[in-house]
Protein backbone atom coordinates (compact mmCIF):
# COMPACT_ATOMS: atom_id res chain seq x y z
CA UNK A 1 0.00 0.00 0.00
CA UNK A 2 1.48 3.11 -0.78
CA UNK A 3 0.51 6.36 0.85
CA UNK A 4 1.34 9.60 2.34
CA UNK A 5 2.33 8.49 5.55
CA UNK A 6 2.99 10.97 8.64
CA UNK A 7 4.45 9.06 11.45
CA UNK A 8 5.77 10.41 14.48
CA UNK A 9 9.04 8.68 16.21
CA UNK A 10 9.46 8.42 19.78
CA UNK A 11 10.29 6.77 22.62
CA UNK A 12 8.21 3.90 23.60
CA UNK A 13 6.19 3.80 26.49
CA UNK A 14 5.51 0.69 29.04
CA UNK A 15 2.21 0.54 27.81
CA UNK A 16 3.36 -0.10 24.30
CA UNK A 17 5.35 -3.25 25.49
CA UNK A 18 2.54 -5.73 24.80
CA UNK A 19 1.95 -4.32 21.44
CA UNK A 20 5.82 -4.78 20.79
CA UNK A 21 5.81 -8.19 21.86
CA UNK A 22 2.68 -9.05 19.47
CA UNK A 23 4.42 -7.19 16.42
CA UNK A 24 8.47 -9.14 17.42
CA UNK A 25 5.97 -12.41 17.52
CA UNK A 26 4.43 -11.87 14.04
CA UNK A 27 6.98 -9.52 11.97
CA UNK A 28 10.30 -10.85 13.33
CA UNK A 29 9.88 -14.18 15.63
CA UNK A 30 7.51 -15.93 13.25
CA UNK A 31 7.73 -19.93 13.17
CA UNK A 32 10.19 -19.77 15.75
CA UNK A 33 9.89 -20.34 19.84
CA UNK A 34 8.46 -16.62 21.22
CA UNK A 35 11.26 -14.83 22.99
CA UNK A 36 10.70 -11.20 22.64
CA UNK A 37 7.51 -11.75 25.51
CA UNK A 38 5.58 -8.53 26.79
CA UNK A 39 7.85 -9.13 30.45
CA UNK A 40 10.86 -9.13 28.64
CA UNK A 41 9.87 -5.84 26.12
CA UNK A 42 9.05 -3.98 29.55
CA UNK A 43 12.24 -5.04 31.33
CA UNK A 44 14.21 -3.53 28.33
CA UNK A 45 12.04 -0.43 28.18
CA UNK A 46 13.42 -0.01 32.22
CA UNK A 47 16.67 -0.73 31.43
CA UNK A 48 18.99 2.55 31.26
CA UNK A 49 21.40 1.52 28.76
CA UNK A 50 18.25 0.27 25.94
CA UNK A 51 16.57 2.87 23.40
CA UNK A 52 13.44 1.71 22.74
CA UNK A 53 11.69 3.64 19.67
CA UNK A 54 7.78 3.47 18.41
CA UNK A 55 6.67 4.60 15.48
CA UNK A 56 2.98 5.67 15.19
CA UNK A 57 0.46 6.13 12.73
CA UNK A 58 -2.18 8.33 15.21
CA UNK A 59 -2.49 5.28 17.85
CA UNK A 60 -1.47 2.69 15.83
CA UNK A 61 2.08 0.81 16.08
CA UNK A 62 3.71 1.24 12.35
CA UNK A 63 7.03 0.11 13.80
CA UNK A 64 9.41 0.14 16.88
CA UNK A 65 13.13 -0.88 17.37
CA UNK A 66 15.01 -1.85 20.66
CA UNK A 67 18.71 -1.44 20.79
CA UNK A 68 21.23 -1.87 24.14
CA UNK A 69 24.44 0.06 24.53
CA UNK A 70 27.52 -0.89 25.79
CA UNK A 71 30.57 1.03 25.75
CA UNK A 72 31.72 1.26 22.43
CA UNK A 73 29.16 -1.27 20.35
CA UNK A 74 25.00 -1.18 20.40
CA UNK A 75 23.06 -4.52 19.14
CA UNK A 76 20.21 -3.62 17.42
CA UNK A 77 18.49 -6.42 18.90
CA UNK A 78 14.74 -5.83 17.51
CA UNK A 79 14.04 -3.59 13.97
CA UNK A 80 10.17 -4.07 12.46
CA UNK A 81 7.59 -2.08 10.21
CA UNK A 82 4.51 -3.11 9.65
CA UNK A 83 4.24 -4.33 6.10
CA UNK A 84 1.71 -1.65 4.95
CA UNK A 85 4.36 1.23 6.19
CA UNK A 86 7.87 -0.10 4.49
CA UNK A 87 9.00 1.37 1.51
CA UNK A 88 8.33 4.94 3.27
CA UNK A 89 11.12 5.98 4.68
CA UNK A 90 9.93 4.88 8.16
CA UNK A 91 13.14 2.39 9.07
CA UNK A 92 15.80 4.81 7.55
CA UNK A 93 14.29 7.72 9.99
CA UNK A 94 14.34 4.95 13.18
CA UNK A 95 18.27 4.06 12.09
CA UNK A 96 19.24 7.46 11.72
CA UNK A 97 18.08 8.15 15.24
CA UNK A 98 19.34 5.20 16.46
CA UNK A 99 22.49 6.14 14.89
CA UNK A 100 22.77 9.50 16.09
CA UNK A 101 22.21 8.33 19.67
CA UNK A 102 24.58 5.42 19.95
CA UNK A 103 26.89 8.40 18.09
CA UNK A 104 26.16 10.61 21.12
CA UNK A 105 26.81 8.06 23.62
CA UNK A 106 30.34 7.40 22.51
CA UNK A 107 29.12 4.34 20.38
CA UNK A 108 31.72 2.86 17.93
CA UNK A 109 30.14 0.54 15.80
CA UNK A 110 26.34 -1.09 15.53
CA UNK A 111 25.84 -4.64 15.86
CA UNK A 112 22.66 -6.76 14.83
CA UNK A 113 21.69 -10.32 13.47
CA UNK A 114 18.88 -10.93 11.12
CA UNK A 115 17.51 -14.58 9.60
CA UNK A 116 19.55 -15.89 6.64
CA UNK A 117 16.32 -15.43 4.37
CA UNK A 118 15.28 -12.26 5.66
CA UNK A 119 16.27 -11.20 1.85
CA UNK A 120 14.48 -7.42 2.53
CA UNK A 121 15.49 -6.95 5.36
CA UNK A 122 19.67 -7.94 4.66
CA UNK A 123 19.30 -5.32 1.43
CA UNK A 124 18.04 -2.75 3.38
CA UNK A 125 20.14 -2.82 6.38
CA UNK A 126 23.26 -3.24 3.42
CA UNK A 127 21.24 0.46 1.69
CA UNK A 128 21.96 1.80 5.52
CA UNK A 129 25.85 0.88 5.24
CA UNK A 130 25.81 -2.26 7.07
CA UNK A 131 28.30 -4.86 6.10
CA UNK A 132 28.10 -8.60 6.54
CA UNK A 133 30.26 -10.01 8.53
CA UNK A 134 29.80 -13.39 9.36
CA UNK A 135 26.91 -16.31 9.55
CA UNK A 136 25.56 -18.48 12.41
CA UNK A 137 23.71 -21.73 11.48
CA UNK A 138 21.41 -22.59 14.07
CA UNK A 139 21.20 -19.04 15.81
CA UNK A 140 17.48 -18.57 16.01
CA UNK A 141 16.40 -21.72 18.61
CA UNK A 142 18.88 -24.35 16.26
CA UNK A 143 16.07 -23.86 13.32
CA UNK A 144 17.33 -21.26 11.00
CA UNK A 145 20.70 -19.52 10.23
CA UNK A 146 21.60 -15.88 11.07
CA UNK A 147 23.86 -13.53 9.12
CA UNK A 148 25.63 -11.03 11.04
CA UNK A 149 25.86 -7.06 10.20
CA UNK A 150 28.33 -4.70 11.20
CA UNK A 151 28.04 -0.90 10.97
CA UNK A 152 30.88 1.43 11.76
CA UNK A 153 29.58 5.14 12.55
CA UNK A 154 32.43 6.54 14.34
CA UNK A 155 34.31 8.96 11.78
CA UNK A 156 38.12 7.91 12.34
CA UNK A 157 40.34 11.03 12.69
Amino acid sequence: MSRKVDISVTLAAPADAATIAAMSRELIEAGLPWSWTPERVARNLAQRDTLVLAARDGERLAGFSIMQFGDERAHLSLFAVRPDYQRQGLGRRMLEWLTASALTAGIASVHLELRETNLAARRFYLRQGFAETGRIPGYYRGVETAVRMLREIRIKA
